[in-house]
């Protein structure tokens, strides 16, 4: 029980930092750079809606770690809840678990599409100067080019090891999403 508790104390205090340093970073790049004014284009308005898909399919692939975590299944909460046992012992939960398994590549290929969509639409360049774009950007790609070394049947066994270590990390997505909150923050009216 000691080691569930400090690797969740672990997961929080990374959460912490990264949100504060995000926070730090917010105030300096409102101080200093100037925010370009949003333009209202049809292209601007497609990329919108894009953002918005992508944020749906983004918190429908974390809210399938979240459910691994509840039921107990899955090496991310074996590392983090290694003693725990489930008090939800329901055959939906794990039929959905299952879906949602079965889906999680064509959620994620649709998920970095998207986001990509929605970074070229909105104008990239316009904003690039922001240091939180730059980096979800990476952040975006990473994800993607390791998934699909994960899943493209010719790479490498050393590859998709390593991929499936870099892949699958809970604090990928935790920087994604507070880069996006405070990126998003700076640059909306």
């Amino acid at each position: 029980m000691r080691r569930s508790i400090k690797n969740i104390r672990n997961i929080l205090i990374y959460t912490a930092i990264v949100a504060v340093i995000s926070l730090i970073y917010f105030i300096y790049a409102y101080a200093v750079h100037s925010i370009p004014e949003e333009r209202e284009t049809a292209l601007t308005e497609v990329g919108e809606f894009f953002g918005k898909v992508g944020l749906g399919l983004l918190s429908f692939i974390y809210f399938r770690t979240f459910l691994k975590l509840a039921l107990g299944q899955g090496k991310l909460a074996q590392r983090l809840l290694p003693d725990y046992v489930s008090p939800v012992s329901s055959s939906a939960l794990n039929n959905l678990l299952a879906w949602l398994n079965r889906t999680h590549i064509y959620f994620g290929i649709a998920a970095v599409a998207v986001i990509l969509l929605h970074i070229a639409m909105m104008g990239f360049s316009r904003y690039s100067h922001i240091l939180f774009f730059p980096i979800l950007l990476g952040l975006v790609i990473w994800q993607g080019l390791f998934g699909l070394f994960l899943t493209w049947r010719y790479s490498p066994a050393e590859l998709k090891k390593f991929s499936h270590g870099v892949h699958a990390q809970f604090i990928t997505g935790i920087a994604i999403g507070i880069f996006a909150f405070f990126g998003h923050l700076l640059i909306d009216d």
